[in-house]
Order: structure tokens, then sequence, then C-alpha cells
């Protein structure tokens, strides 16, 4: 199974979150948000210009720099 950033899904695909690499206090924001292994998120649109993306876990929309997003590792992609 390949492993991607979720910095490269594109609008409307969904994934699995496999793995978080962050630091301690970027890693627990980022479970408090709702980012925890084994939940599916899904990539409702990227801003222009590298800006955020917003991403949705279960019902809870999120938006985030792509930075961060580069750092969550996601399997499993499901195109619309």
């Amino acid at each position: 199974m390949q492993t991607i950033s979720l910095a490269s899904l594109q609008p409307g695909e969904q994934a699995t979150i496999r793995a978080i690499n962050a630091e301690e206090g970027l890693f627990q924001r980022l479970t408090a948000l709702g980012f925890r292994i084994g939940k599916r998120i899904e990539l409702v649109r990227r801003a222009r210009f590298a800006g955020p993306l917003h991403v949705r876990i279960g019902s809870t929309d999120i938006v985030l720099r792509e930075t961060e997003a580069r750092r969550i590792q996601i399997a499993d992609t499901l195109r619309p």
C-alpha cells in the first residue's frame, strides 16, 4: 500500500489517514481537530496560489495550511 501526503489530493477525492508526521505540539493540535489514523478524509477544495486546503473529516470541516497537510500521510484514495 502506497502512502502519499494529504496535500496531493484533488478536490472531491477521499482517503484514509495512515500517519501524522509532526512534532508533539502540532500532532496534539491535529488530533484534537479530529485527524486520527484510520479516519476517512475528503478534500473539499483547494485555495489558489498555494493557499489553505478545506478538508472534511466525518461531518467536521477544517481549513489547514498546505505545509501541515504535507505532514499527514494518506492511503486508499477514492476518486469521485
